[in-house]
Formats: C-alpha cells, sequence, structure tokens
C-alpha cells in the first residue's frame, strides 16, 4: 500500500508542477496583458484534485493521521484555483489581477503542504 501512496504523491508533484508551471511559462504575458489559462493549468488543478482525494483515502486506510483541517483548507484553495482556471480558460486574455491571484494561491498552496505539520 506504500508503494501506491508513493505513486499517488509522485502523481500529485506532477499535478503541481503542471499549474504552477503553466503560470511561470506565462509570466512574460502578464506584463503584457495577454496572459491566459493554458490546458497544462486546468489538467493539473484535477490531477491535483484527484490524487489528493485518492492521497487522504489511503492514508485513512492505512490508520496514518490526517490533519482534516489542513486538507480541508487546501482543497478549498484547489477548488478556487479549479474554479477560475475551468471558468476562463477559453478567453483570450485574462486580468492579471486573476491571474496572479491563481498563481498566488498556488503558490499558498504549495506552502500550507509544507509547512504545516
Amino acid at each position: 500500500m506504500d508503494v501506491l501512496i508513493h505513486l499517488f504523491v509522485g502523481l500529485h508533484i506532477i499535478g503541481i508542477a503542471s499549474l504552477l508551471g503553466g503560470f511561470l511559462t506565462q509570466m512574460k504575458a502578464i506584463g503584457e496583458g495577454t496572459a491566459r489559462f493554458i490546458p497544462a493549468m486546468l489538467h493539473g488543478a484535477l490531477t491535483m484534485l484527484v490524487t489528493g482525494i485518492a492521497l487522504v483515502g489511503l492514508n485513512e486506510a492505512q490508520d496514518y493521521s490526517v490533519d482534516n483541517i489542513k486538507i480541508g483548507v487546501k482543497l478549498a484553495l484547489l477548488i478556487v484555483i479549479l474554479g477560475l482556471v475551468y471558468v476562463k480558460r477559453d478567453d483570450e486574455k485574462v486580468d492579471k489581477g486573476l491571474f496572479g491571484l491563481v498563481g498566488l494561491l498556488t503558490v499558498t498552496n504549495i506552502f500550507i503542504a509544507v509547512l504545516w505539520t
């Protein structure tokens, strides 16, 4: 079961890399006002959601300790990210503030995962 948990952790990291990488590749476009949500960002957020739910279930099945408040906060942030990216995915341009918010929430989600113990 531990191998399966590690597999899902790896997939979860790939999801966050896709979301953050998609944001970072648009940094120049943010300055020009032409930033848009690319498909990799949506797919990364969806990957994070699916693998995160699987990780909670697998850890609960193993009787490992799960901090439900931490998971709830991370899930709430991810739902906001996913909602924004999904709704605005077809727009040619996304407002700088909205695009920056997605990046900020993504980085916040990463720091919550790493620092909240």
